[in-house]
């Protein structure tokens, strides 16, 4: 097990992790069948290529911000790593990354290892971005994509990414968000309840963009943009807040 890279006691806004903090993540994210969290992983481990060839351009715009600015980043829902390659290449960089899903773990330390991060300086933590276990600004940025569509609770958790950010830190984020009235909300409505059965609790019509202008941050710089490979998950947002 990789060394504790951050302090994890609870701050007087994370007081449920003086409890187990098991129960916290089964609040937010129950428990799912251990075949279940195994197959999304590989899922989203080998088929999400064609998507991430695309989207490639705008991670490479927003991460550009945390190379030799963010020694300390937290990634909430890091998945099986996708976005390390993109930031974690300084090897003096530290990182923690978040999921309620334990079987991603073995994936993201691959990844933070092809990404060139010494496995010293990566940290893994079964998790939720409602209740973060880690102590207020405690990192220079919080790393977000396609995170916010799933979590119980989007407000809290950009209240808890606004807790743990050091004054002056960014969340860089990449989020698809509800299409405007049309042919493709029409379809998005029919589909999400499917998508949050299947994509893990994935909604399709979220607001995101909203959530994340009204969070309080002192300035959010927000694009919008339509990929062709994220079919009926469109459109995307992407860019940065800052504390």
């Amino acid at each position: 097990m990789a060394p504790t890279l951050f302090p994890t006691a609870p701050s007087t806004s994370a007081a449920p992790l003086r409890s187990n903090y098991t129960d916290v993540v089964n609040k937010f994210h129950p428990t799912r069948p251990g075949w279940y969290e195994e197959l999304y992983a590989k899922f989203l481990n080998s088929a999400c290529k064609s998507y991430e060839a695309e989207v490639a351009r705008y991670k490479s715009e927003i991460f550009s911000n945390l190379k030799e600015k963010a020694q300390k980043i937290l990634e909430i829902g890091i998945g099986t790593g996708p976005n390390l390659r993109y930031y974690a290449s300084n090897s003096e960089v530290q990182v923690v990354g978040i999921d309620p899903n334990q079987k991603m773990e073995k994936y993201a330390r691959s990844s933070a290892v092809s990404a060139g991060l010494p496995p010293s300086n990566f940290e893994f933590i079964h998790a939720v971005g409602e209740v973060i276990p880690l102590d207020d600004a405690s990192v220079d940025a919080v790393v977000g994509t396609l995170v916010l569509c799933s979590v119980k609770d989007v407000s809290l958790t950009l209240q808890e990414m606004k807790r743990v950010l050091r004054p002056g830190g960014m969340y860089v984020f990449v989020e698809h968000i509800g299409a405007k009235e049309g042919t493709l909300k029409f379809i998005q409505k029919i589909l999400d309840p499917l998508q949050q059965t299947v994509g893990d609790g994935c909604h399709l019509c979220r607001d995101i963009g909203s959530y994340i202008s009204e969070a309080g941050f002192s300035r959010v710089d927000l694009n919008t943009v339509s990929l062709k490979k994220a079919a009926f998950v469109n459109p995307h947002i992407y860019g940065a807040a800052y504390k």
